[in-house]
């Protein structure tokens, strides 16, 4: 248990008074914490040296948290054009203006793909990627019926 002792100086200032192996204790601490912090700032700036991971500028961080599109401000941010980032993922432009403007959707696995192209991780696109049905639905809805129709066909037979 910690003795300390609080005292009052003659001009009201307070003062903690503790024996010396709790203060050697507490030095201790702050020291081995000092040493954590640093390993954890070292291992940081290793990973993003290495590309493990990336540090976008406050202004494109500020424009995704204002709700501007991802992949437009990380294109832009990479000074890449549309037609650049279109040939490297394999969409057409407009489908790409689509996905910046919004207007359209696109699946998780596109959005892997433009994480890869764009150099950044997943979790960044992830927000605005839907599902493969929600992305086509008519596709989807196509696919579905004609698995009923092979079904009602094969309970003919």
């Amino acid at each position: 248990m910690t003795k300390v002792q609080f005292i009052k100086t003659k001009n009201g200032e307070e003062l903690a008074v503790l024996p010396k192996a709790e203060y050697e204790h507490l030095l201790a601490l702050t020291q081995s914490e000092d040493a954590g912090t640093a390993r954890i700032v070292r291992r940081a700036r290793a990973a993003v040296a290495s590309g493990q991971d990336i540090v976008l500028p406050k202004a494109a961080v500020d424009r995704i948290a204002k709700g501007e599109n991802p992949i437009r401000v990380i294109r832009e941010w990479r000074d890449m054009t549309q037609a650049e980032l279109v040939v490297s993922v394999g969409i057409t432009q407009g489908y790409l203006s689509d996905l910046e403007t919004g207007k359209r959707k696109g699946p998780v696995a596109l959005h892997q793909k433009i994480a890869r192209a764009l150099g950044v991780p997943i979790d960044l696109l992830l927000p605005i990627a839907v599902s493969d049905e929600e992305a086509n639905p008519a596709r989807f809805a196509n696919r579905r019926q004609a698995v009923k129709d092979m079904i009602s066909v094969r309970r003919r037979q």
